[in-house]
């Protein structure tokens, strides 16, 4: 039995509705409700819920599995999925008795999509600070949080929110809190209409509302141990494994159609050119394959997730998935030309890859993350390699 047998019959099901979707939810730049529908039937959901919480207890290579197939027929839909698992394993590392026995059997059962509201004005998808203070009120923890982008945040059903904690001296003393959709007042504030990502309908929202102390998870201020263990290996991982998915299922469909009869006549095979060309896509998909193989890996048996070596590693997994993925897929749209490459009733579909794809570097920045390696490079003179 592979790592990921026991989950395949789910991602079957899950892919299957996602493809049939795929089209109208980019179109109309709207959620992917049926590929959600089909995750929580599925109970694919719960996929990282531990056994001793009622999950079937999935690993990080089982996530990689599962998010790449996804991406080969709709990006957005293993974006969601992705960041769906990263906050389930933040609950399910930092969460106390009760916020864990209250959240992950039901995140199991498939009843719970969990969003992310970690985007804040004026500081974009910088997770370590936050402007928007929590208030105590009496028993209770008040939140008024806006956020330019919260992906499908009309749909969740709770959600995880960084926020300022209780008098706190600075930005950078933040708080991770769990608030369920009747718990807040929910505004959305504006509409999503991007180049690409169009399905995750990431729209500006307003959420305020009471929650009780025992859902703040881990300590007050404390967020940054979470983001260094959990929130920020899981971005990375999983977006990654999102972009590969969404290059290797366009690779995959071109592939295909050069072998076909009408494809062999487009394409003539034997031309060096096209054998060149299909070669080197093919070597950059591997390379952001071997290297996402094995950060997870390396994440998987560190002992310490805060060491320089680690921490680079990560942020050079996302710069170099982003760039190789979409740069593949921008050598398919040369290779395949106008028809295939450009128009958006190819069924190829390499037009809507790409136009997903562009948003790779762009989400949490690839400048950002080569500053901080900067910086964290001087921290490491022996240059050990993880």
């Amino acid at each position: 039995m592979t790592a990921a047998s026991r989950y395949d019959a789910a991602v079957e099901t899950v892919v299957g509705v996602a493809a049939a979707h795929a089209q109208a939810t980019d179109s109309a730049a709207a959620f992917p409700t049926d590929a959600l529908a089909a995750m929580r039937s599925t109970q694919l959901l719960g996929l990282l819920v531990p056994a001793t919480d009622g999950g079937p207890g999935g690993t990080l290579t089982d996530l990689v599995d599962v998010t790449e197939a996804l991406g080969r027929v709709d990006m957005s839909v293993a974006m969601i999925f992705a960041m769906h698992c990263q906050q389930v394993a933040a609950i399910a590392a930092y969460g106390a008795e009760k916020l864990r026995a209250e959240v992950l059997p039901a995140v199991a059962r498939g009843e719970l999509y969990l969003g992310s509201v970690t985007t804040e004005p004026g500081k974009g998808g910088h997770l370590l600070t936050s402007e928007s203070g929590l208030e105590r009120a009496g028993e209770m923890l008040r939140v008024d949080r806006q956020a330019p982008i919260v992906t499908g945040g009309p749909h969740a059903d709770a959600f995880l929110i960084t926020t300022r904690a209780p008098e706190a001296g600075s930005a950078t003393q933040v708080d991770l809190v769990y608030a369920a959709r009747d718990q807040l007042e929910i505004e959305v504030t504006g509409g999503w209409q991007p180049l690409g990502m169009r399905a995750t309908h990431s729209v500006p929202m307003r959420l305020r509302g009471a929650v009780p102390q025992w859902q703040v998870i881990g300590e007050h201020g404390g967020f940054r141990d979470i983001a260094t263990a959990v929130f920020a290996p899981l971005a990375h991982i999983g977006w990654a494994a999102a972009w590969l998915g969404a290059a290797a299922g366009a690779y995959s469909r071109v592939l295909r159609h050069a072998r076909s009869e009408a494809g062999r006549r487009q394409f003539a095979p034997s031309s060096e050119l096209v054998l060149l060309r299909l070669a080197e896509i093919r070597i950059r998909l591997d390379a952001a394959h071997a290297l996402l193989r094995h950060t997870v890996s390396v994440v998987e048996s560190a002992s310490d997730m805060s060491a320089s070596p680690v921490q680079l590693l990560l942020n050079t997994l996302k710069i170099r998935a982003a760039e190789e993925s979409f740069a593949a897929v921008h050598e398919l749209v040369e290779l395949v030309g106008l028809r295939h490459g450009y128009l958006t009733d190819s069924p190829l579909l390499v037009e809507r890859t790409f136009r997903d794809l562009r948003s790779a570097s762009l989400n949490y920045g690839n400048d950002r993350l080569r500053l901080a390696n900067g910086a964290l490079t001087l921290r490491d003179p022996g240059v050990r390699l993880a």
